[in-house]
């Protein structure tokens, strides 16, 4: 019965939009993410942790350090969990030579076709940016279009070559003075580990992680002191956050792979930092109520399954959450177990503001799930 449930409450994290079979890296604890491909109950396609400034996703693999320079390796774009949250923080303020302009601008379209969707286009232009980068020895802006190549071929499910030039963006980055705890890094190996995820590489999968939160709690510890004309407040925060994210990815990957009750605490801490950092009322932290719920529920914990999704939908409705459909989706998927009624009468409520807002997807899942509900319902009398 366990075992059943567990492809359900895999479904309910997501009906996300990122290649299919990946871990979803939620929407960046920044606002800007992408989540995994598949459907189900519940989940979000754009979660909003509040990504950490400064951070850029994979993991730290036995050569990623030792990697050698690639040149305009085939990728195409994806915008976030990119290193920087500008182009222009990357390169030196009173630089104003013509070929970095040039740099700028390629990145600029390039970001922009990503947000369009045109991510053929977006390769182009990333091309054109790395050969200049290149051309000119500027480390910064190989080290971000790396990074953006990297992020689009993840996007497009390009997994083998999103690894190569993830491992080459870390490269740069570690034969320079940046360390192997740096949030750069870090993030960067994040995103290797839900690649190898994916793949089902488990042991580095693993290692992945678990390298990931034991470097940033070390981290956390050692700052956690520290005056704030040493280290602000804020970037102490940003460190917190991205342990937030890599303890929410963990999660999803042990939910993958049927690890229930470790899951479940990775939720939990993730919930607490969420919580801690952003406050109760933001969105990611409703994601995670959410979440924590799915997994609650497959170990059939209802009570207190039940406790988290209320409390995620009331705050859906009160903040307006954009995915407030799939909160009550997995509301009324926990209603089932005690009330068919008031099951149906929430997913009704779901399937509407799923209509309303054209999310396709979600409309006929919710659907699918009226008709599960009155399966069961019959089957009851």
């Amino acid at each position: 019965m366990l075992a059943a449930a567990v492809p359900r409450a895999l479904g309910r994290l997501a009906a996300r939009r990122c290649p299919a079979g990946l871990p979803p890296p939620r929407v960046a604890w920044r606002g800007g993410a992408r989540g995994e491909g598949g459907r189900g109950r519940t989940g979000f396609a754009r979660r909003q942790w509040a990504r950490p400034v400064g951070g850029a996703l994979g993991f730290l693999g036995g050569e990623a350090g030792r990697a050698g320079p690639m040149r305009a390796a085939p990728g195409r774009a994806e915008v976030t969990g990119h290193p920087r949250p500008a182009a222009l923080s990357l390169f030196p303020k009173d630089a104003e030579e013509d070929g970095e302009d040039a740099i700028i601008l390629l990145l600029k379209r390039a970001k922009l076709s990503v947000m369009k969707g045109e991510l053929a286009e977006a390769d182009q232009f990333l091309h054109q940016a790395l050969r200049l980068s290149h051309q000119s020895d500027n480390r910064n802006a190989i080290v971000y279009t790396y990074s953006m190549m990297a992020n689009v071929a993840f996007m497009r499910g390009q997994l083998d070559n999103a690894e190569k030039l993830y491992k080459a963006s870390m490269s740069y980055l570690l034969a320079g003075d940046t360390k192997e705890d740096d949030n750069a890094i870090l993030e960067m190996s994040l995103k290797l580990a839900s690649i190898y995820a994916a793949q089902k590489q488990h042991k580095l999968a693993l290692a992945g992680y678990e390298f990931c939160i034991l470097t940033l709690e070390e981290k956390i510890a050692k700052q956690k002191d520290l005056p704030e004309d040493v280290l602000p407040a804020e970037e102490k925060a940003n460190t917190r956050l991205l342990l937030g994210m890599s303890l929410d990815s963990y999660a999803r990957y042990l939910l993958n792979i049927n690890q229930l009750p470790v899951a479940q605490k990775m939720y939990e801490k993730a919930l607490q930092i969420s919580n801690d950092v952003q406050g109760e009322t933001h969105p990611q932290t409703v994601v995670l109520m959410n979440d924590l719920a799915t997994v609650l529920d497959a170990q059939g914990h209802y009570d207190e399954a039940y406790s988290y999704v209320k409390r995620a939908a009331e705050l859906a409705k009160e903040t307006q959450h954009p995915e407030e459909h799939m909160v009550l989706n997995n509301l009324a998927a926990i209603l089932m177990h005690k009330d068919f009624l008031q099951a149906k009468e929430v997913y009704k409520e779901a399937l509407k503001q799923a209509q309303q807002k054209g999310d396709a997807a979600s409309v006929q899942h919710i659907q699918e799930e009226l008709a599960e509900l009155a399966k069961r319902r019959k089957a009851s009398k």
